[in-house]
């Protein structure tokens, strides 16, 4: 088996056991690598043997009450299997990231009379990033309501409308500001279905920016992936592209579960091809289906949110400089993960790395990784990697920023050492 890629080690590498449990796999994470102090690579170990399914009663009871969204047929010429770049060049516009939000909300408004939006500054100001532009004007004050500065407040206001019966859209200028209304949306909003009996469905979608955006400080820069995707009863998306963002989006007001979408702030004004499928109201991503960007045989390399266009860009120097094919994964859903892609995509190269700027500590790649190691464990030629943010709260100083996330550089460098090992 080839060796894992010479790095260099922190002063203080960490090692975790995990400990065994009628449901969780035995296996060993090795030490927590940190390539220049830069970012946190932990290597997954091959010495245990796969364990049986995770799933205990409780898990399955609760997944047999959780509502289903009604099976949508997708949008003329998307591809099932989601591998395409785009629907088709034909009638391909640009749509900028808001600009699809935009579109998304809009067509849901139009379309269900239930759906309304609160949050700050969505109505008069069209919202803090012009997500909501124009809807105030289209749609009224009561279907576009501005509130006042307290997360708490309006979003209990939106999780108790949910109940009654309406769609809410409940907006957050960031995510970090969200840890105000945080037992709203855990306590209430997720729990809810579930303590029911199966009984009362809270349909609600929380929206916003998540994770770093430039020089906004350590409390406005967390990524909150992995938080929302631990907790039962929630639905987590995070969008890419203009695609992902409209499909995902709608998608999301539409599920009777509770929906956590998050959008990244460097993304709003990038511009994307939007397929002429894409661009019609009928258009809806599946929640829970990865998409295979870029098709490779060498290696792996699964990502979300701002990361896959990084990655991508990765990929292509990987082609370039070293004639290494990787191919990409958007996972575009966090929970549901879509672990069958993942296990597919691994069967034909065999080589898996995890790509995401969140804290290593239990990441998403955390659970990527677990994941492959308990499905696809005699796929792998190497252990399972993850390229992550570091272990540091997010510098204000730009360079030390730079330093804290994955760049296209650190990717491409890593996963050809990587296959060079």
């Amino acid at each position: 088996m080839p060796s894992t890629p010479s790095r260099p080690l922190s002063t203080h590498p960490s090692s975790r056991n995990l400990s065994p449990s009628s449901h969780t796999p035995v296996f060993d994470m090795s030490r927590c690598v940190r390539p220049a102090a830069r970012l946190a690579v932990a290597v997954a170990s091959r010495s245990a043997p796969l364990a049986a399914a995770r799933s205990t009663f409780a898990s399955s009871t609760f997944r047999s009450l959780q509502t289903s969204s009604a099976a949508r047929p997708l949008a003329a010429g998307w591809s099932a299997s989601q591998r395409r770049s785009y629907a088709s060049t034909a009638g391909t516009k640009e749509y900028t990231v808001r600009e699809a939000l935009n579109e998304a909300l809009a067509e849901e408004l139009e379309s269900n009379s239930k759906v309304f939006i609160l949050g700050e500054e969505v109505a008069q100001y069209n919202g803090a990033y012009k997500v909501t532009k124009g809807l105030l004007d289209r749609f009224g004050e009561k279907r576009v309501i501005d509130t006042p500065i307290t997360e708490s407040g309006f979003c209990g206001l939106a999780v108790g409308a949910a109940l009654s019966g309406l769609h809410p859209v409940c907006e957050f200028m960031t995510f970090n500001f969200a840890m105000q209304a945080i037992d709203q949306i855990i306590n209430s909003a997720a729990k809810t279905l579930y303590m029911s009996g199966g009984i009362q469905p809270c349909n609600i979608t929380f929206r916003g920016p998540n994770g770093f955006a430039a020089g906004v400080g350590a409390q406005h820069s967390q990524d909150y992936s992995a938080w929302y995707g631990s907790i039962p009863g929630l639905k987590v998306v995070a969008p890419w592209s203009a695609e992902d963002a409209k499909g995902l989006l709608k998608a999301a007001i539409r599920d009777p579960n509770p929906v956590v979408v998050l959008e990244n702030e460097l993304l709003y004004g990038q511009t994307f091809p939007m397929s002429e499928a894409a661009q019609k109201d009928d258009f809806v991503l599946p929640i829970g289906k990865a998409k295979i960007e870029r098709a490779g045989k060498d290696v792996t390399l699964v990502t979300l949110s701002r990361c896959v266009g990084q990655t991508l860009a990765a990929a292509e120097s990987l082609k370039k400089n070293f004639g290494i094919e990787a191919e990409v994964i958007n996972l575009r859903s966090v929970k549901p993960l879509d672990i069958d892609t993942i296990v597919q995509s691994v069967k034909k190269t065999h080589r898996l790395i995890a790509v995401e700027s969140g804290y290593p500590a239990f990441g998403v790649g955390a659970e990527i990784l677990a994941l492959t190691m308990e499905y696809a464990f005699d796929y792998l030629d190497a252990p399972a990697q993850r390229i992550t943010g570091s272990e540091v709260p997010t510098p204000y100083a730009e360079k030390l920023e730079e330093l804290s996330f994955p760049t296209e550089a650190l990717i491409e460098d890593f996963t050809a050492k990587f296959l060079r090992a």
